[in-house]
């Protein structure tokens, strides 16, 4: 099992994270418990950023705040000096709250309200990422209507298939997201958005999906919109100014995963645009992404106790904990596996196989089949790795259970940057009938 960032085992044999016992914040912040390296968060930051800083292009990095979105996170993102990439009113105002300057925002989403709109228009919000012909027009309507030019780019769909779940793959033609090139719609979409007076179209977004793991299907990309833009500056003369190619880059959750460095990801992307642009003798574009899991995913782990272990003899050992898909979906969801340990016991050998099961009321509530472990007992802490990415972000309350607090630790210092919800919390928007009926 390899162990990233500050994680390391201690000297008690139990697991440490950014200097502090994962016992020891088990027992003061309570379980489930969302553990974050904030070194480890920031050192990725710094590769992504340094790797463009290197290849020379004018670029973005915009965190991707649906991947773990706090005030403490988008706080971190502004000091790290990313941009960042909001997809809801709820993440915009977050950013805002954090002090997140709203020109490096960029709004995402595939259905922005009205609502949502205004919001990001008063707050100044710096690039809207046009998903449909339905928002380009509500967004200049209220552009107009505020006397504003606001800078676009339209999201398009390169028809292009990855290797990855279907429920995260974006960029084919089938695609709930973007404007479609084969069919005629990005062309359609491109020459619209440049007869509008507010609008400042400054390129186009692609995003094909998410944890991916080689390079081949960006560069693919990168080719279909190259000979897409080449046919708009032909029938516009528009050529874009910036090429945000989005985010979806793989980390290792088990030893079957083997994601390309991201030092190797950004050398390979630049290298293939500067080609294309150098081949019909055009500057290169500025060129934007926008990591989430690639930034926080193998910074996040979570902990867990053990409760009830129940033995099938000849079967299976199930060992149960207090969390499961409330704070983690992806199993569920996506069949998704995890490495974990007992942080209690982090230094033993295992010697035996069990499955790690969640407590609602779910047969398919299970984090991890199958896993090596040293004796298990009730109480043992269970630490989960690599949970960093849409854990606390997809988090419910499930059979009325309470969202987990979340803390960052460094330097032997833990922070407790979400407070742990309380049964007053999950009660407080209920409200008792105001007229109670004779109906028996």
């Amino acid at each position: 099992m390899r162990l990233t960032g500050t994680s390391h085992i201690g000297s008690q044999g139990h697991l440490t994270i950014g200097g502090c016992d994962t016992v020891e914040l088990a027992k003061t912040f309570g379980t489930p418990l969302y553990v974050y390296d904030e070194a480890l968060i920031r050192e990725n930051s710094r590769r992504f950023v340094k790797s463009f800083e290197q290849s020379g292009f004018a670029f973005q990095v915009a965190y991707a705040s649906k991947a773990f979105s706090c005030i403490a996170m988008a706080q971190l993102a502004a000091e790290e000096n990313l941009s960042l990439d909001v997809v809801s009113s709820g993440e915009l105002y977050t950013a805002l709250q954090a002090g997140f300057p709203a020109e490096r925002i960029h709004f995402h989403g595939n259905n922005k309200s009205e609502e949502e709109l205004r919001m990001a228009l008063e707050a100044g919000v710096g690039c809207y990422v046009v998903d449909n012909f339905y928002e380009m027009a509500l967004l200049h309507d209220l552009a107009s209507a505020s006397g504003i030019q606001v800078n676009v780019m339209l999201r398009l769909t390169p028809g292009i298939e990855v290797h990855t779940h279907e429920y995260i793959s974006t960029g084919q033609e089938d695609s709930k997201f973007g404007f479609g090139v084969a069919d005629g719609q990005a062309m359609l979409a491109i020459r619209q958005a440049l007869a509008k007076t507010h609008f400042n179209l400054l390129g186009i977004h692609v995003h094909i999906g998410s944890q991916i793991f080689d390079t081949t299907g960006f560069v693919e990309a990168i080719k279909v919109i190259r000979e897409f833009l080449d046919s708009v500056r032909q029938e516009t003369g528009y050529e874009v100014k910036v090429l945000n190619l989005g985010g979806g880059f793989g980390i290792r959750y088990t030893d079957e995963d083997d994601p390309v460095e991201i030092e190797t990801f950004v050398e390979t992307i630049t290298q293939e645009v500067a080609a294309a642009w150098a081949k019909r003798n055009l500057p290169n574009p500025e060129i934007w992404i926008e990591p989430g899991r690639g930034i926080v995913g193998n910074a996040g782990t979570t902990l867990y106790s053990v409760g009830s272990i129940k033995q099938i003899p000849g079967i299976r050992t199930y060992v149960a904990v207090d969390g499961g898909m409330t704070d983690n979906i992806r199993p569920a969801l996506y069949q998704a596996k995890y490495e974990a340990l007992l942080a209690n016991k982090a230094s033993m050998v295992a010697t035996e196989t069990v499955s790690i099961a969640g407590k609602c009321c779910e047969s398919g509530d299970m984090l991890i089949w199958d896993i090596d472990l040293p004796q298990v007992t009730s109480g043992d802490i269970l630490a989960v790795l690599s949970t960093g990415a849409y854990g606390y972000s997809m988090a419910s309350n499930y059979n009325r259970l309470r969202r987990p607090a979340v803390v960052f630790v460094r330097d032997g210092i833990a922070d407790l940057v979400v407070e742990r919800e309380t049964y007053e919390d999950l009660v407080r928007h209920d409200r008792k009938r105001s007229v109670l009926s004779n109906i028996v």
